[in-house]
């Protein structure tokens, strides 16, 4: 056999081989009706149907929480985007308790680091935007410490304007990019 044929073979053996193994249970691009697993139909519950299929790892039966904190669903640890109105460094009431949480969170774990990416939209310069950014990690760090969280835990940056969440000119793609995200 020519060696360019035996390539030929061994490379259609293996498309084979993995497109036979995706249909499998448990590898990535099978179906997602595996035994055991819970399915829903879309529309069902309300929801559009993306998270049919989904499973929650860290819940027992029973609903009590045994994973991490931070991928509780029911926790405030899951909020770890923190909106800001237009041209403001100030953390929104509506997102303070959560922000406390991580805080708390912090300081009782205190081998745990968080890095706060602060973001802003895509008005103004981008000096502006850099140093906005840089005011809202700055602003959510200052409500982290008074809850016992310490300076050497938490780490900030700013992207400015640079990594919007949403793209688009508009209030509502706006609304998205002006930001703080805590990175565990």
């Amino acid at each position: 056999m020519k060696p360019s044929t035996l390539k030929l073979t061994a490379a259609l053996a293996l498309t084979l081989l993995l497109a036979g193994c995706a249909g499998m249970p448990g590898m990535s691009g099978g179906d997602d009706a595996r035994e055991g697993a819970p399915v829903a139909d879309a529309g069902q519950d309300g929801t559009d149907g993306a998270t049919a299929g989904a499973e929650t790892t860290g819940a027992i039966e029973g609903g009590a929480w045994t994973g991490s904190p931070l991928e509780n669903p029911d926790s405030l640890l899951y909020t770890k985007i923190i909106y800001f109105d237009y041209d403001s460094d100030q953390v929104r009431a509506d997102y303070q308790d959560a922000v406390m949480a991580h805080g708390a969170y912090l300081a009782a774990n205190p081998e745990v680091t968080v890095t706060i990416e602060g973001h802003a939209d895509e008005r103004g310069s981008r000096e502006y935007n850099i140093a906005l950014g840089e005011r809202r990690a700055n602003g959510v760090k200052r409500l982290l410490l008074t809850q016992g969280a310490l300076d050497s835990q938490i780490i900030t940056i700013s992207y400015g304007e640079e990594r919007p969440a949403a793209m688009g000119s508009g209030e509502t793609s706006w609304e998205l990019n002006r930001r703080a995200e805590f990175v565990y």
